[in-house]
């Protein structure tokens, strides 16, 4: 059993900056991940509110992510963590490969994306039926798609498939979309024009995707939509199964609950990243991947609950 100071679990934003300062720090760490390193980072087609960079290409941000985190730590990539458990004073992590020991865990395990849950849905994923612009767009150059979502991602996922010679028309189930006014500008800009206060309620095809059958919240009217294709960008839900395994207390929300120092009610576990929501942006998820790397190794080092003279009482509201 491979033994480390602390297992860092998600190897997106959060968990590569967890791992640069862990090591920095002094900490034997390691990072592990059920898919390939950068998170839903490397699903954006553009990024431009990350600072030092006006615009970058998703995929490219999180290969430099991953290309700085390997100078100081091994990234095990298609080795999902299956169970974790405390044994007396550590933490065994099982994969579905391996199986590792560690003082200290920092769970940065993301979200995924959320699903309609509409008839069709199941049956034409990867028919018609995707979640990634980036991944998929390419197949629907000239096509007529139909991108599902108000906030920045789809708003984002609609400029970028506008813009590489998709047919895009944006349903929202509201009156007012909610992503930045500039992202909003740079769409109607584009041209793609908005289904307002609308819904999906079922998926139609063959083989692959058809059409749509939409309904407008405000007057009840169902009509149907020829579509080639529909990219569902309503947001994520946060990938808490393993915090649970640990009896981790989370928000009324269902994210990780912790204190300003990313501490979670169980010692010497803590959780940064989109797992504990927020605002979840790729720059406070690497500040809350650095923040719980250095309070793991000030827990590690010298214990809280252990010196009375620090004015830290731990987990908080």
């Amino acid at each position: 059993m491979e033994e480390y100071d602390t297992i860092i679990i998600g190897a997106g934003p959060a968990g590569l900056t967890a791992a640069i300062y862990a090591v920095r720090a002094g900490l034997e760490a390691i990072v592990l991940d059920g898919k390939t390193a950068g998170g839903l980072v490397a699903e954006s087609p553009a990024i431009e509110n990350y600072p030092g960079f006006i615009s970058i290409d998703g995929m490219k941000l999180a290969e430099k992510f991953k290309h700085h985190a390997q100078q100081y730590v091994k990234i095990v990539e298609i080795e999902p963590v299956t169970e974790i458990k405390k044994v007396g004073e550590m933490f065994q992590i099982q994969t579905d490969r391996n199986e590792y020991s560690a003082k200290s865990v920092i769970i940065a395990t993301g979200s995924e994306h959320r699903h309609l849950n509409v008839p069709g849905e199941e049956e034409f994923a990867g028919r018609g039926v995707s979640y990634c612009a980036t991944c998929d767009g390419f197949f629907f150059k000239g096509k007529k798609i139909l991108v599902v979502g108000g906030g920045n991602t789809a708003v984002g996922d609609a400029i970028y498939l506008k813009g590489i010679g998709c047919d895009v028309t944006l349903i929202h189930r509201r009156s007012e979309l909610r992503a930045e006014k500039a992202l909003q500008k740079k769409m109607f800009e584009m041209g793609v024009p908005v289904i307002w206060d609308s819904v999906v309620e079922e998926i139609k095809g063959d083989v692959k995707v058809t059409g749509a059958r939409i309904k407008n919240r405000k007057t009840g009217e169902i009509k149907d939509l020829e579509v080639d294709g529909i990219f569902v960008s309503i947001g994520e839900s946060p990938n808490t199964e393993l915090a649970k395994q640990l009896g981790i207390e989370l928000t009324s929300g269902g994210y990780i609950k912790v204190d300003r120092w990313m501490r979670t009610n169980v010692r010497y576990v803590y959780a940064a990243g989109d797992v504990i929501g927020g605002v979840k942006q790729i720059v406070t998820s690497a500040a809350e991947g650095a923040t719980a790397a250095l309070t793991a190794y000030e827990d590690l080092t010298s214990p809280y609950w252990k010196n009375d003279e620090r004015n830290v009482k731990g987990f908080e509201e």
